[in-house]
Formats: structure tokens, sequence, C-alpha cells
């Protein structure tokens, strides 16, 4: 494995060991592109795509030089969800397979989750049930003006169970007891007003100027940093503020400053020249 410090650049997954349903690009900046492969089915997900997500997420937590992960579908649709053949045998199956098959969902929800890099999910077209939940487990998402959005499960007489704790998070309780009530479909402006989404982008050619722009602005900032930075949110969030949290708040800082990544940081910064990371 490289040094961060003196190699930025990213080391991805062999994509030749990987599934054909999801591909991997990647950037000497440390951007990685997650690609869902199923553009005939709308990238809709089954117990394959599941897995291979899962795989995708699960290696990039110990790559190196990563700052970004996006993720974003093939052939201009984000997820429709659930693929219908998968549904269909569920029906079929009891409530113990069942649980087993969702648990892999969950599990790959949690992967993309627990992602160091911040992760950002790039939507066009449609995005519902688990894909509008694929991009609630996202730190950050883009959109384009003409993207769709439903957590339609209760059309189908079922609750977005393994989706919610993500899109709770995101919405809050009570957005998320209407849009999860309702099944209704919304377009972008109302995921941006509802906070599934950050931005809204008039097509896919301004998505790909605000994707660029925020590979640019992470070139400054340290791999290693970032993963920990995201922790202080996923640890904190619901944490009382007492004297437990202050230690530990001081003890991760401090950990920080004596890092290889800190000492580089702080000393380039006083010599006022780039940090070695910064390409």
């Amino acid at each position: 494995m490289t040094d961060p410090i003196a190699d930025p650049l990213v080391e991805v997954p062999d994509t030749e060991t990987m599934s054909p349903l999801v591909h991997l690009d990647s950037t000497p900046e440390g951007a990685v592109t997650v690609w869902i492969n199923r553009p005939e089915k709308k990238n809709a997900f089954d117990a394959e795509t599941i897995a291979a997500l899962r795989q995708a997420f699960e290696t990039l937590h110990g790559a190196e030089g990563v700052r970004v992960v996006f993720l974003r579908g093939v052939g201009g649709g984000f997820s429709a969800g659930a693929d219908l053949e998968w549904m269909a045998n569920a029906v079929d199956a009891g409530e113990d397979d069942n649980r087993a098959d969702a648990l892999e969902l969950a599990h790959m929800l949690k992967a993309l989750h627990d992602v160091p890099a911040l992760t950002v999910a790039l939507v066009e077209g449609g995005a519902f049930g688990g894909g509008a939940g694929l991009v609630a487990a996202c730190d950050h998402a883009l959109a384009t003006a003409d993207a769709t959005f439903s957590f339609s499960e209760v059309k189908l007489g079922l609750t977005p169970a393994t989706i919610s704790p993500y899109v709770i998070a995101a919405l809050g309780p009570r957005t998320a007891k209407l849009l999860f009530a309702t099944g209704r479909v919304f377009d972008a402006d109302a995921a941006w007003s509802y906070g599934l989404v950050d931005e809204v982008f008039d097509d896919v050619a301004g998505l790909e100027v605000a994707r660029d722009a925020l590979i640019e602005e992470m070139v400054a900032c340290a791999p290693g940093a970032i993963g920990d930075a995201k922790a202080l949110v996923n640890d904190f969030a619901s944490e009382k503020i007492d004297r437990n949290l202050i230690e530990e708040t001081a003890k991760r800082i401090a950990r920080r400053r004596v890092s290889a990544e800190g000492q580089e940081g702080v000393r380039a910064f006083l010599a006022r020249r780039k940090p070695a990371w910064s390409i």
C-alpha cells in the first residue's frame, strides 16, 4: 500500500475480480465512481447486484488516497430499486429466507454509509424504493432537474424498513413519515426541499461540472482527515455534550495533530507551501 502523504494516487479494487454489475472508475485526485451497471433493468438491484455493491463499498473502506466516492447508474437512470424477478422470488420465500435476503441489503447500505471518503449520489432519471435509499445513505446528493424519486413500498403492501435509518437521518422523522406513508412520486425540486438532495442542475452537463468542481475542491483535503472528520459526525451526532464527549473530542484532535497528515499539513501551512497530498 502507498503512503497517502508521499503519493496521493488512489488505490482501488482490481476491477477484473469484480462483478460486471458494478464498475469502478478512479482519478489521480482520489475520486472514485461506483457505477451500477444494469441499464436494461433501469439499474434495479437483485441479490447479485447487492453483493457486488457491498464488495465495492467494503473494499473502498481500506483504499488509500480516496477523497470522494460518487455513486451513479449507467444509462441515464440512477436505480429503480428492487428488481421484479427478485421481488417475485421473495413472494414465494418464507420469513427466514426473506430476513436473510433483507440483511444482505442492510449490510450493503451500511457498507456505503461507512465508506471513509465523502460519498456523493449523482442522480439522473429515477431513484425509487431502495434506489432512493441509496441516495439517502450517501453523505451528499446532486440531481438533474428531471430526476424523480419515491419511497413506494406501501403501494406493494411493504415498508421501506432497511433503508429507513438513512432516510430518517437525511429527511427527519416528520418528512419520512409523509413520504413513507403516501409512497408519492416527487421531483428533484421537492427532493431538495425535503433534504434528500443538496443541489439540482438543469441537465447532466451541469451535474458533471459540479462533480468536477467538488473533486477540485477536495484536492486540498487530506484523505485520512476526511475519514476522521466524517467519523466525528457519525459518532457524535446524537451524543450528549458531557465530560466524556469533551474528553473524546480532545483525544481525537490530539491524535490528528501527531499523525503524519497532521504534521505535514501544519508544517506546510507554516512554511506557506502546499501539503504533499495536494496535486
